[in-house]
């Protein structure tokens, strides 16, 4: 299995912090280093804040299904780059905004 594009629109299922439920939702991606990242203005949003609480998550793509690790990205210099290759020659690539790094499983390999 694996991912080829530099960006993409996978399903990021992450598990609810308050229910324990599978949350799942349509986001922008993009690999980088053989990582998966998902970015967002501010980090209020339910997938955000489960993948931080809960670091097990699920991507779905391409009928492919898989699982890894989330983790904050603290690294500004990285948070950027993953900006800048989300929103190639957009004004909004210079916004500021936080991310979560998901390493996938070796099971997985991307």
């Amino acid at each position: 299995m694996e991912i080829s594009e530099e960006r993409f629109r996978p399903i990021l299922i992450t598990k609810g912090r308050i229910t324990g439920n599978p949350h799942s939702v349509w986001l922008r991606a993009v690999k980088y280093n053989k990582k998966i990242y998902f970015s967002r203005h501010r980090p209020n949003g339910d997938w955000f804040q489960n993948a931080i609480a809960n670091s097990e998550v699920k991507i779905q793509y391409n009928n492919m299904e898989f699982t890894g690790r989330a983790s904050l990205v603290t690294d500004e210099k990285l948070n950027q780059k993953i900006s800048q290759l989300k929103y190639p020659g957009e004004k909004r690539a210079d916004e500021k905004r936080v991310a979560i790094e998901v390493t996938l499983d070796s099971s997985s390999k991307n």
